[in-house]
């Protein structure tokens, strides 16, 4: 049996696994791939182009980055490759009709999430943040809808109580890559039947911005320790220290919930070598390792060499 050709779509890290999948995979041929325009980065803002963009190039494989995936003249270069199937993968852009109806298999997406829950651009954020007991990825056929499409398969993985962001990414994409070489031969042999996502259970799960980030000491203390894990790496959760003068950048890196002790939301608990205990809305938080604006990451040991924290201080005040 032929090959299939394929064009990929994607941009950020979490589709170079599939990517890579795809590529490896002797029944497709990936004949272009298309991702975002270089964007301007680093301290230099030079411009840098993307993580699919880069293991692309390494495969040399035909690349295109058009402004605007609504561009005419783009979409008939797509045309003229006349591909069976577009796989989608954390690509950035909404596809117009135009191209969700150009191949005769028409768009696949790997979406990290069990859809209907967590539609949207960080699904993996807010399964964290909302305390999830488990995620996974979807393999759905893509219509004008955000994430919208019929399913044509998931598998799920629960989230540990040491998940990141970070982790859980690198764990989805791969189970994602694994997933679509396994979907997509059945689902073009007309092997799978799509169904449609279920009208119960619908979340949008927006795009995260730095301001999420901040902590909010009045909150129970599990759900600032979800808050940390959901955005490590980035935005990360950080607070700002009111008992230096001016206020302090605190970035924490990891923490645990502190079941047993509690006090006013803010307040310094205790602070030694064993970590910083802060007061939340509801019992405490223990602060393992932290990192000031513009330093490096110091473990609570550290930190207090140089910053020594009084039990009974609020950050507060």
């Amino acid at each position: 049996m032929p090959s299939q050709r394929l064009i990929f779509m994607g941009t950020a890290e979490l589709a170079c696994a599939s990517l890579e999948a795809l590529t490896n995979d002797a029944a497709f041929e990936v004949v272009a791939v298309v991702t975002q325009p270089d964007r301007p980065k680093g301290r230099d803002l030079k411009p840098q182009p993307s993580p699919v963009k880069q293991r692309a190039v390494k495969k040399q494989l035909t690349v295109f980055q058009p402004a605007r995936a609504r561009d005419a003249e783009f979409i008939e270069k797509l045309k003229s490759y006349q591909p069976d199937l577009i796989v989608v993968a954390a690509y950035g852009q909404i596809l117009p009709p135009a191209i969700l109806e150009l191949p005769r298999f028409g768009c696949v997406n790997v979406h990290t999430s069990l859809l209907p829950k967590y539609r949207g651009a960080a699904p993996i954020q807010w399964a964290i943040l909302n305390d999830e007991p488990e995620t996974g990825v979807t393999i759905m056929k893509m219509d004008a809808g955000m994430d919208t499409g019929d399913i044509l398969s998931q598998t799920s993985t629960p989230i540990a109580a040491d998940d990141t962001a970070a982790t859980l990414h690198d764990r989805l994409a791969r189970m994602g890559a694994t997933l679509l070489v396994e979907t997509l031969p059945k689902y073009m042999a007309g092997k799978i039947i799509a169904r449609p996502q279920p009208v119960e259970g619908a979340s949008y799960a927006r795009k995260i911005t730095k301001e999420d980030g901040r902590v909010d000491w009045t909150q129970p203390s599990r759900t600032l320790w979800n808050r940390l894990r959901a955005f490590t790496p980035w935005p990360g959760a950080y607070f700002f220290q009111q008992t230096v003068s001016p206020p302090r950048l605190l970035k924490i890196w990891e923490a645990t919930v502190e079941a047993r002790q509690a006090g006013p939301p803010g307040q310094i608990l205790s602070a030694d070598k064993s970590g910083i205990v802060v007061g939340c809305g509801a019992q405490a938080l223990r602060i393992l390792s932290l990192q000031r604006e513009g330093g490096r990451r110091l473990t609570a040991e550290e930190f207090l060499a140089g910053n020594p924290l009084r039990p009974g201080a609020s950050f507060d005040q």
